[in-house]
């Protein structure tokens, strides 16, 4: 078992209102059996748009008249240069892909959404500029939903879709594991182009062990078996692949809030992270670590071609520091 460990403890920059009068445009959307492109028209709504800036107290929570200030760890402190990435991120508007979102915002990656729902996107995230978040109307389970023009210009993926282990309401509409987990990633991952510089698939721990207690019952309806089945697709796609798998989810979901919600949200005393390969870690991981690992591993070339587990604990991390998140994962590699 490899293992390493570090402190987490990003720090989120305050949102400052950016001049009067900047126009944002329309998402995408494509419905079925229509077209791919923009929304007719754009829209100006309201006169100031929030852009964030450097944080000068990131634990405290201040109230100004001029500005509002939010501390959390959801997002990189201070503004980024524009990047050239164009990240695709599936499953944006659940428990992790919601976080994975909002902190590509506040980095000034330009992102693209694939949902089932595109208005939850702006539920969540606002009405923002097409140069920075594009929204496109797609079933991964459905592969004739997944026209190759959704997939232009894409130069990374991070897919995060997911359901629950047991029977529930999301289950609702045939949204069961193997038609989640398993044949949503098989379609996804065959209609990616093979131009694609890294794919993050979130997966998670125990799936090598399905058949063992205490997994066997997490898995009694098949959620390790088929994430199991859709990792070894992945692996063999000929895609440069990392895959996370992060242990039990805590913090949030905080579906049904909206963008400024996301960038407060915190992992509280969670923040040290523990890394290791070989699917043995057992323990609990805050959303916000497993968001921020993906965005990470992007940039690492050591984390291509890899497999990860995840935990957090009690202790201060490292934050969105690439050089700290770097060292991270070059241990869990070389113990």
């Amino acid at each position: 078992m490899a293992v390493a460990c570090f402190n987490f403890n990003p720090v989120l920059s305050p949102l400052v209102p950016a001049p009067p009068g900047r126009r944002v445009g329309a998402a995408f959307l494509r419905p079925r059996a229509a077209s791919l492109g923009p929304l007719a028209g754009g829209a100006v709504v309201g006169r100031v748009r929030w852009q964030l800036a450097a944080a000068a107290e990131p634990q405290a929570v201040q109230e100004q008249p001029a500005r509002t200030e939010v501390s959390g760890e959801a997002a990189a402190a201070g503004p980024s240069e524009t990047s050239s990435k164009l990240v695709l991120v599936v499953g944006g508007t659940g428990g992790v892909g919601q976080l994975v979102v909002a902190s590509l915002l506040s980095r000034s990656i330009k992102s693209r959404l694939l949902l089932r729902d595109p208005e939850k996107a702006e539920s969540l995230f606002g009405k923002q500029d097409e140069s920075v978040m594009q929204v496109y109307k797609g079933d991964t389970r459905n592969p004739n939903d997944l026209d190759p023009q959704m997939f232009e210009g894409v130069t990374h993926v991070i897919c995060c879709t997911g359901t629950t282990a047991f029977p529930s309401k999301r289950w609702d509409g045939d949204n069961t594991p193997e038609r989640v987990d398993w044949d949503g990633i098989r379609n996804l991952v065959s209609a990616l182009p093979r131009t694609i510089k890294r794919l993050i698939f979130v997966s998670s721990i125990g799936v090598t062990k399905y058949n063992e207690i205490p997994w066997s019952i997490m898995n009694l309806f098949g959620v390790l078996k088929y994430k199991k089945m859709a990792e070894d697709f992945v692996r063999n796609s000929g895609i440069p692949f990392t895959i996370i798998r992060p242990g039990r989810l805590t913090d949030g979901p905080y579906t049904s809030y909206d963008l400024n919600t996301l960038l407060k949200a915190t992992a509280g005393e969670r923040r040290a992270v523990v890394i290791g390969k070989g699917d043995k870690l057992v323990g609990e991981v805050s959303r916000l670590v497993v968001a921020e690992a993906c965005i990470q591993a992007l940039d690492i070339e050591s984390t291509e071609g890899q497999i990860y587990e995840i935990n957090s604990v009690k202790g201060d991390g490292p934050g969105t520091d690439p050089e700290k998140w770097k060292e991270l994962f070059s241990s869990a590699q070389s113990t």
